[in-house]
């Protein structure tokens, strides 16, 4: 049988293609099936965070997405949940949220955040921890304001932001003499102006919003 020219360059390029060893392709499917392990294991893990339910004496942290990105530090942080199963939240106070699962828990903030028509497209993030691994550092507004109390402090968290998380002042709350407690210290601001609203906090900053005398201020 006569071998054409055809022929012979098929066998060729044949004999030249590289072969793979019987020891790679065992490396290979292990490789493989260590990927799909992980990535089960992963989704496991997200889902079980997913459907988590919130406890009381624990602490949760909270993300915000679809919103400018300066509002985002306002609300980015850990919160710790109260004996009672509350915690409370920039803008939109206390809410329940012991026994919830951390997806039910979202939508329902982001209900609230539209409801009250401070975000048109909220999205949150939720993740529940026991608080065994997590450090939840507070200042303490106090005083005649809505929800006094110690509130989630937030890296950057200004002295009006820390008002506003504690509901802002009452009627009878004297905003233009507010007491800033710090190492033993009293220091007294106006938050009517604008470098004072700007303040700085720092962790364990205890602030005070006095009662507005009889002339009203």
């Amino acid at each position: 049988m006569r071998m054409t020219m055809k022929d012979s360059l098929t066998n060729r390029t044949s004999e030249n293609r590289p072969r793979l060893s019987f020891s790679l392709i065992t490396d290979i499917v292990s490789f493989m099936k260590t990927l799909l392990k992980n990535a089960i294991l992963f989704l496991i893990l997200i889902s079980a965070s997913v459907h988590a339910q919130i406890e009381a004496g624990g602490a949760i942290k909270i993300a915000i997405q679809g919103v400018p990105a300066g509002e985002q530090a306002r609300i980015n942080g850990s919160y710790p949940v109260s004996e009672k199963g509350f915690i409370t939240m920039w803008k939109i106070g206390t809410i329940k949220v012991l026994g919830s699962e951390t997806d039910v828990l979202a939508r329902k903030i982001e209900a609230a955040y539209r409801d009250a028509e401070i975000y048109t497209s909220p999205v949150i993030q939720i993740v529940a921890d026991s608080g065994d691994n997590i450090t939840v550092q507070m200042v303490t507004v106090g005083g005649k304001v809505r929800a006094p109390g110690p509130k989630p402090y937030r890296r950057g968290m200004t002295l009006y932001q820390a008002v506003m998380s504690a509901g802002g002042p009452t009627e009878f709350g004297a905003v233009n003499r507010i007491s800033l407690f710090r190492n033993g210290k009293r220091y007294i601001y106006d938050l009517n102006k604008g470098e004072h609203k700007l303040l700085k906090l720092y962790p364990k900053d205890t602030v005070d919003i006095p009662q507005k005398t009889v002339f009203g201020n």
